[in-house]
């Protein structure tokens, strides 16, 4: 039976592009037709419980299955099948491969409830579930001059396509910099800092001091090494502190910046994140927030991402980022969506991990490779084919804190890439 609805379900999602399975059994069959621009994959499932677990939950059933070697990709990789099954049903189109049963959605939708009770401790632990894995192993992935773990920004007037990894994370750095109008002598508080490459770059720009927060032990130890050897600890300071407990110390900063923090927060904590930004704030204060977004209506995030990726955490929609943040008075000035930037960069991240794969099999194991390239190649595709994208908003508690056109943001920008 889970072989028969498993096979529907490939019929129905693979129209375009070709995907061979070879079943258990020793049957096999080929799903859509080769056209130009989709991959060609072949795959064999090494057991009959394979195509149940596909079935009951496509994305969990499907990477569980890739981690354990029980679905072994025989031509083509990871990148290529998630591409074909995504290429297949974009989100403009009204994609969706066949949603899970009616029951199912329910014990989701409750564990996902669940899960979104986000308090201080809880976040500590889910910080370090993705964060304290290792630092040798974002060295391999992320760019090096600023380790920068989120979206990069491709301008085609700075090369576009041609722009090298560390140079597309330059010109975000540069991008956001400019958001932020930034001011002598400007104190600046950033959320979720990383590995410090925003503070070291706004620090060596301006002539400001920054704070960076983080709740990973792992991040805040190199942030700290990387601030060093950057020639900025007068003007950087790390710190391992929940935002909460700095809103509720009565800390006040000039700017806020949180580039691919807002993500960990969880539904339940957004009003928190806001009223606590907003008490963190100058009157005068701005403030900019990057985050990846969802396109369309409030969703959940999927099993997979919440068991080995991402616990707690949650994508939001547009609408609901603004309902929680109009509440406590800061104004929406500028909001800006990137679509693929994303889906470059992401990209760019599987091709260091292809190609470190043997250092990385060797730091962990291969069914973490077979988990990390999952959760790469997924995230890639839905921001190229899923209804993911950036959202860049920039906030004010003042509506004359900013000039009256945002003219300044290019002219901030260019000046900054010029250096």
């Amino acid at each position: 039976m889970s072989k028969k609805l498993l096979n529907t379900f490939l019929q129905k999602g693979v129209k375009k592009g070709r995907l061979g399975v070879v079943f258990a059994d020793g049957s096999s069959s080929v799903y859509g037709q080769e056209e130009e621009g989709f991959p060609e994959i072949v795959v064999r499932l090494a057991d009959n419980k394979v195509p149940r677990d596909i079935i009951m939950d496509p994305r969990l059933g499907a990477a569980e299955a890739f981690m354990d070697g029980r679905l072994i990709i025989e031509e083509g990789d990871v990148m290529g099948l998630v591409t074909l099954l995504r290429a297949n049903n974009k989100w403009e189109k009204g994609g969706n491969i066949s949603p899970p049963k009616f029951t199912r959605k329910l014990v989701n939708r409750a564990t996902f409830a669940f899960e979104q009770v986000n308090n201080a401790i809880g976040s500590k632990d889910n910080v370090a579930h993705h964060y304290d894995i290792g630092n040798d192993l974002y060295a391999l992935m992320l760019d090096e001059e600023h380790w920068q773990y989120s979206c990069a920004y491709w301008p085609e007037d700075q090369g576009g396509d041609d722009m090298t990894l560390g140079e597309a994370q330059t010109a975000k750095l540069a991008h956001i910099a400019a958001k932020l109008a930034l001011q002598p002598g400007n104190t600046v508080l950033d959320i979720g800092c990383g590995w410090g490459g925003m503070a070291i770059f706004l620090a060596k720009h301006h002539d400001i001091h920054v704070t960076g927060i983080t709740l990973s032990e792992e991040q805040a130890a190199l942030a700290r090494e990387r601030v060093e050897k950057a020639g900025v600890a007068d003007k950087v300071s790390i710190e391992l502190v929940d935002y909460r407990d700095f809103a509720e110390a009565g800390r006040k900063f000039d700017r806020i910046v949180s580039v691919g923090m807002f993500e960990h927060v969880g539904k339940a904590q957004f009003e928190t994140f806001f009223l606590s930004c907003a008490n963190l704030l100058t009157d005068d204060g701005t403030m900019l927030l990057h985050t990846i977004g969802r396109m369309g209506s409030p969703g959940m995030t999927d099993a997979f991402t919440r068991k080995y990726i991402f616990p707690g955490g949650y994508i939001p929609a547009l609408s609901e980022t603004m309902a929680a943040s109009e509440k406590y008075r800061l104004m929406a000035t500028d909001i800006e969506i990137l679509r693929v930037h994303y889906a470059k960069t992401i990209r760019q991240w599987y091709a260091n991990c292809m190609s470190h794969r043997d250092a990385i099999i060797e730091m962990y194991d291969q069914r973490f490779f077979n988990m990390w390239t999952f959760y790469l190649a997924g995230a890639a595709t839905v921001f190229e084919y899923g209804g993911m994208c950036n959202f860049q908003i920039q906030y004010t508690r003042d509506r004359h804190a900013l000039p009256l056109t945002r003219d300044y943001i290019g002219e901030t920008e260019k000046r900054l890439l010029s250096k």
